[in-house]
């Protein structure tokens, strides 16, 4: 059937008049070099950025942001590969994992346009985006930081440099814009100003989001789902190791967040820190206080919420994910070894993600960007979080 209706529509396609033909070619999937058919040009235009800001949690907060700016501009996104900094194990180095490897690019395409940035490169650069026509889109004033005060900064130091070398990318100009935001007040005011007719890459040295997430961003989550091999990795680690019904918890107590933790005691910091909106809530005027148990929660708190949830869910494990002492002794012990307390430490942190997003009760840390992806996840499924220092935090306006 599908050979004959292929035949059809070659038949149909045949008789069409030359000059409709001319209009369509465009239109229609290209022969790649490899003999597949190459991704279409889409005539609405792209976007291309680097996610160099901060490791994994940040740089999904900012995809989700850059997701609905490229909705926003009828864009195609080009999903860029996430960062993955590996100065302290082999290969001392940046890596750089393509989207797909954790998470599967199909259920973006329910909300907009999207095709990874290393397929766009292999089948569309050549040809629509070739080396002498690669313009660079900053801020005036990111320009300010190059000699001639009028170049973006595309490539300046680490991750910048590395990350557009992965793809031998280098800018031949650069189109420097002000008195705009990413905003989506400010949409009409970016296709007027960069029509795709004109302007059809658009290509920014970071995302073109906020951070944290905007709180209308958050619901953006459910597109996010993880591969076949993430699910497959993850279920064995919770099937071999974890016995249901297990708390997840996420312990951020490293030396670089105590000192950032500080910040809290010397009032340099106030109820809005990093990812603390989505537990102090997103109106600045009516946040709730933001306490050093929700930033650097201390054993004392550690057990105590433990202890609370350990018992609501009359949970048989306990996974701890952190990026620093994961106190396994001292909880075993304080519940008298009752149950299992498990603590991976992954070389690839998303296998964490996936076994908190799982677990039937998750507490995690109120500022981190790393919790609030497990508790967008959550939210997404239904499934109940906390927080340390916050037991029942507070519903945001768009719950999902």
């Amino acid at each position: 059937m599908v050979a004959s209706g292929f035949g059809r529509r070659r038949v149909a396609m045949a008789v069409l008049p030359v000059p409709v033909l001319l209009v369509l070619l465009p239109l229609l999937p290209v022969m790649a070099a490899g003999g597949g058919l190459a991704p279409a040009w889409d005539e609405a235009g792209y976007l291309l950025y680097c996610p160099c800001m901060g490791r994994f949690g940040n740089q999904a907060e900012h995809f989700l942001g850059a997701l609905a700016f490229a909705r926003a501009l009828n864009r195609t996104l080009a999903v860029p590969p996430w960062i993955e900094y590996r100065h302290h194990r082999p290969p001392y180095t940046n890596l750089h994992v393509p989207y797909s490897e954790h998470f599967r690019l199909e259920p973006l395409r329910r909300y907009h346009r999207v095709i990874s940035l290393e397929e766009f490169m292999e089948h569309l650069a050549p040809r629509h985006w070739p080396p002498g026509r690669r313009v660079a889109y900053c801020f005036e004033a990111a320009a300010q930081r190059s000699a001639d005060k009028s170049t973006c900064p595309m490539k300046d130091g680490n991750p910048f440099g590395p990350f557009w070398d992965q793809f031998e990318v280098d800018f031949d100009k650069s189109e420097l814009f002000k008195g705009i935001s990413f905003s989506p007040a400010y949409k009409d005011h970016w296709i007027q100003r960069f029509p795709p007719s004109e302007h059809p890459v658009l290509a920014l040295p970071g995302a073109p989001a906020q951070f944290p997430v905007l709180e209308e961003h958050r619901p953006l989550q459910k597109y996010m789902e993880w591969s076949d091999a993430m699910v497959k990795k993850g279920e064995a680690y919770i099937q071999s190791l974890l016995v249901r019904p297990y708390v997840g918890i996420h312990l951020r107590i490293g030396s670089d967040w105590k000192n950032a933790c500080n910040m809290l005691k010397d009032g340099t910091a106030g109820p809005h820190f990093m990812a603390s909106p989505q537990c102090v809530g997103y109106d600045r005027s009516a946040a709730v206080p933001l306490t050093m148990d929700m930033c650097l929660p201390d054993l004392r708190e550690i057990k105590r919420a433990l202890k609370l949830w350990v018992a609501k869910t009359e949970a048989k494990s306990v996974y701890i994910a952190t990026d620093s002492e994961p106190y396994t002794t001292e909880i075993q012990q304080f519940f008298q070894k009752k149950f299992k307390v498990v603590s991976l430490q992954p070389e690839v942190p998303q296998i964490d993600l996936y076994i908190l997003g799982q677990s039937d009760h998750f507490i995690g840390n109120c500022v981190s960007s790393f919790t609030a992806f497990v508790k967008r996840e959550r939210d997404v499924h239904g499934k109940p979080s906390s927080f340390f220092g916050m037991d029942h935090p507070p519903r945001l306006r768009d719950e999902f």
